[in-house]
């Protein structure tokens, strides 16, 4: 169960009915209980805390002054998601620039079995690098990066916050891979080379 899964609380439904008459209180408790993990997903996206906590401001903000228009057949930690999610792409084409650290997933790194370049690098230029582009990918397919390699969630889930099929997240997930892998390619022709030596010479 992801952080928005185990948020979710028995008493939810009569908060959310409560917040949408106006009481002000309720949302109060909701804000609380959502505040971390939309707080947490604005600063993997704009990897800068008072970024972060303007974003997060902002999609409260957003989402009071929406709760009328809020659909209860839909999961709210999902709503509010997508209201987290569409702000902080539109600060990042504004900007042009998003800055998210790969130190801690693993599956974003460079493979093990990529050979050559590497070895003569160090692992905090390598991060760099690997930082560098994924500054470069579309700011949708950033957020997917994001939310599917970070926060774990569903394809499901990722797509109705960014209000898009399953089938196109799959494909900018897919496309994002492919890009970072080309991307790392080009940057390092040697590890094509290498590769293509270790495949022709039995003895190399």
């Amino acid at each position: 169960m992801n952080q928005i899964g185990s948020a979710v609380q028995s008493d939810e439904s009569e908060r959310l009915v409560q917040a949408q008459n106006g009481n002000i209180e309720a949302f109060s408790s909701l804000v609380e209980t959502y505040q971390r993990p939309v707080y947490n997903l604005c600063y993997r996206m704009l990897n800068n805390v008072e970024d972060a906590e303007d974003a997060a401001q902002e999609t409260f903000l957003r989402a009071y002054n929406s709760m009328k228009r809020y659909d209860n057949n839909r999961p709210f930690g999902t709503w509010l998601l997508s209201i987290a999610a569409h702000y902080c792409i539109d600060q990042i084409r504004k900007r042009k620039m998003i800055f998210i650290s790969i130190d801690e997933h693993p599956q974003l790194d460079v493979p093990d079995d990529i050979p050559g370049p590497e070895s003569m690098l160090s692992r905090k230029e390598i991060k760099i690098q690997l930082q560098e582009m994924l500054n470069t990918l579309n700011p949708v397919d950033r957020a997917a990066v994001v939310m599917y390699y970070w926060y774990d969630f569903s394809y499901e889930e990722i797509a109705e916050a960014l209000t898009i099929t399953q089938s196109a997240l799959k494909s900018r997930l897919h496309r994002a891979r492919r890009e970072l892998s080309q991307k790392w390619m080009e940057k390092h022709p040697a590890a094509v080379s290498l590769e293509r030596m270790r495949n022709e010479s039995p003895a190399f």
